[in-house]
């Protein structure tokens, strides 16, 4: 049994994370503060409350155990937020980083696995987006990924450390037992948006232009289940006990689904009409993403299961349809409901709570 530190493990893929690694059969502590994650996904393992950006919480954290590695999702992840709060971006996904493997450093721990995105490419030049494709992101949250990415190749170099950078390309769906799942307040991704309208709720939804050069005219995009983007991160945990230095990866089906093939696919699982009006082009949305995952597949040996979409949405729907996604959702109204949860009788935060 190994111990992992998982930061932003209360988060939306950084849960499913703990929840693998946790039937896998090893340790899990999670650092995360709650401020954009759910207090109800603490569901396996220890927490610690706190943030990465304190370098002293750090240090006490890794004098209380000993880690065989880290895997890192406590990163800002909104683009539109990006642009406008780009300081807030660089300061939570670059510094706090250096952070973490400043510490990591000190106390010896050399496996590092980074969640990155597509959002490291730009622009796509070509249908199928492998690893060699041109990195020219086009905003700072795709820059401040891609950053990382090459302290992380740095550091491999000057100190020996041990990383893998997956670069995911369209998380959607969640645990199909309807444990955790994705819960945001605004929510910006299409599976969820449509899903939580199908099932009653007034969301605003709309297919952001028709006259794309793909067959209907929609944008296309690379839809991978979270459990399966959670599998790829404990295959490149065993992946970092054998291979040195920096490796980069890229998370998607290699099938790529329009905008209205999406729509189409929750009105059938749904049995909803769902009619979705049709708005312009969103600025910067380019017109076809989707990943060529061959390098995954041949050198960490990752199958993604679930290849259909429609199976990637009924998980999703059982999730959305659950009262547990209901409380976390009501939540979000106030970072202090969900911190208050780990706060002891002294008012202070219980720092290492087992899940």
């Amino acid at each position: 049994m190994a111990t992992y530190l998982v930061c932003g493990g209360a988060g939306y893929i950084g849960s499913h994370m703990c929840k693998h690694l946790h039937e896998a059969g090893h340790h899990v502590v999670v650092c995360d503060d709650l401020s954009t994650g759910h207090a109800g996904a603490l569901l396996w393992g220890a927490h610690a409350y706190g943030s990465i950006e304190d370098l002293e919480f750090l240090r006490s954290l890794f004098s209380q155990y000993q880690f065989d590695g880290v895997l890192h999702f406590a990163a800002l992840s909104v683009v539109a937020e990006s642009m406008r709060e780009p300081q807030r971006y660089y300061r939570n996904n670059v510094a706090a980083t250096l952070n973490l493997l400043r510490v990591m450093r000190e106390f010896e721990v050399n496996k590092f696995v980074f969640s990155s995105t597509a959002a490291v490419f730009g622009e796509p030049q070509a249908r199928m987006i492998s690893e060699d494709h041109p990195t020219v992101p086009l905003n700072p949250y795709g820059l401040s990924k891609l950053m990382v990415e090459q302290v992380l190749r740095d550091s491999c170099r000057a100190y020996g450390l041990r990383a893998v950078a997956l670069r995911y390309f369209n998380a959607a769906g969640a645990d199909p037992y309807g444990r955790i799942g994705e819960a945001h307040d605004p929510e910006t991704h299409l599976i969820p948006k449509l899903v939580r309208k199908a099932l009653g709720e007034d969301l605003s939804v709309s297919i952001n232009g028709t006259d794309y050069p793909t067959e209907d005219g929609t944008c296309i995009r690379d839809y991978v289940h979270v459990d399966d983007l959670a599998q790829a991160h404990v295959l490149a945990l065993d992946h970092l006990d054998h291979a040195v230095g920096m490796h980069s990866f890229n998370l998607g089906n290699g099938t790529g689904h329009s905008v209205k093939q999406v729509v189409d696919a929750v009105r059938e699982v749904t049995g909803e009409r769902l009619d979705i009006p049709v708005a312009g082009r969103r600025a910067g949305d380019p017109s076809h993403l989707v990943a060529s995952s061959k390098f995954a597949r041949s050198v960490l040996g990752w199958e993604p299961r679930y290849t259909r979409i429609g199976d990637v949405i009924e998980t999703a729907v059982r999730w959305h349809g659950s009262e547990t996604c209901a409380a976390w959702l009501e939540t979000l109204d106030g970072a202090e409901v969900a911190v208050q949860s780990h706060l002891g009788d002294d008012n202070k935060p219980q720092q290492y709570r087992q899940g």
